[in-house]
């Protein structure tokens, strides 16, 4: 009897084992993976890394922009990120005239750092388990349908209980309460919020981003992709907004960095704020997730990337203005189709319906059929919901991310009625504010409306006429279903999309604003996309209860089954830990790609008639000069990127890898393509997390930058 009751339970220690890198584990269960650390090659006590008392190297790891990671690597608050994770930034400061996407910048003193309005950087200061607090004032909450023990709103209205109000008055210090193993455990973040960040360096894009879109999610890669910045504080060392009279930051610990390297097989560590995985998935929101979500992802993005790349490339301005947009939308693209690769060829779903049978097997020699109801519940729910979903992600996709006068926000009505009450300048104000946003130095609405057109096309042939937003009914009504004249009709008659026709509509009385506000067609259009988008939530919020609490039962019984060791809560941009060791893979049958790549790998790639592939001059004469300095390789070669069998996502870009002693080697920066699937579950053979070897980044700063200030505030 004995032995029947635990072969179900090592069947599925055995599943989850398999994969012995993989997880994204919380700085809480350092201790519970210690040994498995230790037996991969680590060389450091837990309390090193972790200290929940004190300093230790979790200290040194930042989130960068609110989905970034970076390393503070000296004692004057100097910080490491990736290159798009500082592209934001980087495209703020450029011009035709200063084109630093172009040309790259380099502050060769402190006074030459530029300042970087409303960018972020956090630390996080201290993490303590409150799921007994948590728990406590949810059991306050009569309605059963309450999603508050997952909300982001509520959970934050309980930090003042907590730590009371003196501490939220703390000058740069906010408190985060993060739900994990679906709402079967509280986590409160001590935050360190700095406001006063400056943009101190990157290379061209030609290095920051070499390969650009063909290289993306892919192995062998050889980008340089980082950018500096640095934190300043007020006098007294407190986070503080921009001031001239702010200090560099006196940071409680920094990275050691290390110019030794890795080699193959050499233990591997990543820190950092890997943003959404989903591996509590059950098979049918697998099928979901490749099926609606991604799918839709990749057929409206790939519309809305071939007219956005065939625009920039004809056009330097444009490059400048959508580079960053194009990055982001071309990035998700990939993710989705990397993702359905592994759904398919590594037959996922499969692979969860095993573990939920495991979990099934399990429970039922224990007599408890909660765990088969959640997973009914959960299948029924995915299927009712399917339609809904499917209008969801095409009008998300579509109107939200694709066509960007759906940004074109004001309130109508109430700016109509301060107008017709004679508060004119009130309502201008409203107006402008709404114009400006809308309207920035990043906007073409000539693309906007070409991009609006073919992506227009695309959603009234997917979704049925019954079912389109309102606005969209003139298309039949008014055009005789010619689409294209549709969207001339709104980009030609608005006076958002035009800077002349806005002046002069400003221009005009009260009442006749008023009405022309009325019949603007692009207010018309964002508001009946709006209307149309809290429509379809209204109609699936019944869903979200019970399926976030059948959820949570699954993910428990999860708990009750495996021991601390073996499971880890699904990523949410909370502080993680990950471990590995650098390693090649085999991504097919007789392929075999190594965990190193090498400068030599960039000029076999360079192709002057491709702009992914451009080299820019002075890199060819340091490599044809082989002016490495102390950075080459035991061979004489220049190293550029290694990739490892750490367990990473969106938001780990940034993030600092190091080695056995904990010293900085490589920035994160990617994941390879047979490897997106980890975001379900990781697949030992075939993910890797790609990453910028230091000596690179090095390299770079000193011998092409020049910014040798830099190297020394690093220690070298």
């Amino acid at each position: 009897m004995k032995k029947f009751f635990l072969m179900p339970v090592m069947l599925c220690l055995a599943i989850f084992t398999a994969s012995a890198d993989g997880g994204m584990w919380l700085m809480q269960q350092m201790q519970a993976k210690y040994q498995a650390m230790k037996a991969k090659g680590l060389e450091l006590n837990a309390l090193d890394l972790y200290n929940p008392d004190g300093s230790s190297i979790k200290d040194a790891v930042i989130m960068f922009d609110g989905g970034c990671t970076g390393a503070i690597v000296s004692n004057q608050g100097l910080i490491l990120t990736n290159h798009h994770c500082g592209y934001d930034q980087i495209q703020a400061h450029s011009s035709l005239e200063h084109n630093y996407l172009k040309d790259g910048f380099w502050a060769m003193t402190q006074k030459d750092e530029l300042a970087c309005p409303g960018l972020e950087v956090i630390t996080i200061d201290q993490i303590t388990d409150v799921t007994k607090q948590v728990k406590k004032e949810l059991k306050k909450i009569k309605d059963p349908n309450s999603m508050d023990y997952l909300s982001p709103k509520y959970l934050t209205s309980l930090v003042p209980k907590i730590v009371g109000k003196k501490a939220m008055k703390e000058q740069g210090v906010r408190y985060l309460i993060k739900a994990f193993y679906g709402g079967n455990q509280y986590l409160m973040f001590k935050q360190l919020v700095y406001t006063d960040v400056r943009f101190v360096g990157a290379p061209p894009s030609t290095i920051g981003k070499y390969g650009e879109d063909t290289d993306n999610w892919a192995w062998p890669r050889h980008s340089g992709d980082f950018s500096v910045f640095r934190i300043y504080t007020d006098k007294n060392g407190k986070p503080a907004d921009y001031s001239a009279d702010n200090i560099p930051l006196k940071p409680k610990k920094w990275f050691k960095v290390s110019t030794k390297g890795l080699n193959e097989g050499d233990y591997a560590m990543i820190m950092g704020f890997p943003g959404h995985t989903y591996h509590f998935f059950t098979p049918a929101e697998v099928e979901e997730w490749g099926t609606i979500d991604n799918n839709i992802r990749i057929q409206m993005r790939g519309i809305r990337q071939e007219i956005m790349l065939r625009s920039m490339l004809a056009d330097p301005q444009t490059k400048i203005m959508y580079a960053a947009k194009y990055a982001s939308s071309q990035n998700g693209y990939k993710r989705a189709q990397g993702a359905n690769w592994a759904i398919t060829k590594r037959n996922l779903k499969a692979f969860k319906e095993k573990q939920m049978d495991e979990l099934l097997d399990w429970a039922k020699k224990q007599g408890d059929n909660r765990y088969a109801n959640a997973v009914e519940e959960i299948a029924k729910i995915v299927g009712e919901r399917k339609g809904l979903r499917t209008r969801l992600k095409y009008l998300d996709e579509t109107m939200f991310y694709g066509i960007e006068i759906t940004g074109c926000r004001l309130p109508v009505s109430e700016v109509v009625s301060l107008l017709k009450k004679n508060k004119g300048e009130e309502a201008r104000s409203e107006i402008r504010k709404a114009f400006d946003h809308f309207y920035n130095k990043d906007y073409s609405p000539v693309l906007d409306e070409e991009i609006a057109k073919a992506m227009l096309a695309e959603y009234c042939k997917e979704i049925p006429s019954k079912d389109w937003p309102s606005a969209l009914n003139l298309i039949n009504s008014k055009f005789g279903g010619n689409i294209d004249n549709y969207v001339s009709y709104v980009y030609g008659n608005s006076i958002f999309v035009n800077k002349t026709r806005f002046e002069e509509a400003m221009k005009l009385s009260n009442s006749a604003l008023a009405e022309k506000l009325e019949k603007d067609p692009v207010l018309q259009f964002s508001q009946s996309m709006i209307n149309e988008y809290i429509s379809i939530q209204n109609q699936l919020a019944p869903f979200d209860a019970p399926l976030s609490r059948a959820q949570e039962v699954y993910i428990a019984g999860m708990m009750k089954m495996l021991p601390e060791d073996q499971i880890w809560p699904d990523a949410n941009l909370t502080l993680r830990f990950t471990f590995g060791q650098m390693k090649g893979y085999s991504p097919k049958d007789d392929v075999y790609y190594g965990p190193q790549t090498t400068l030599t790998g960039v000029m076999e790639k360079e192709d002057p008639n491709n702009w992914e592939y451009n080299v820019a001059p002075k890199l060819k004469q340091l490599f044809e000069a082989k002016d490495y300095g102390q950075y080459a390789m035991a061979n004489g070669k220049m190293p550029v990127d290694i990739c490892c069998t750490t367990h990473t996502t969106g938001g780990n870009s940034g993030s600092p890898v190091m080695n056995s002693k904990g010293e900085l080697v490589g920035l994160n920066f990617d994941r390879n393509w047979e490897g997106v699937g980890g975001d379900i579950e990781y697949l030992p053979e075939y993910q890797r997390s790609i990453i910028l070897d230091i000596r690179y980044l090095l390299f770079i700063i000193d011998k092409y930058g020049g910014c040798h200030r830099l190297i020394e505030e690093m220690g070298l």
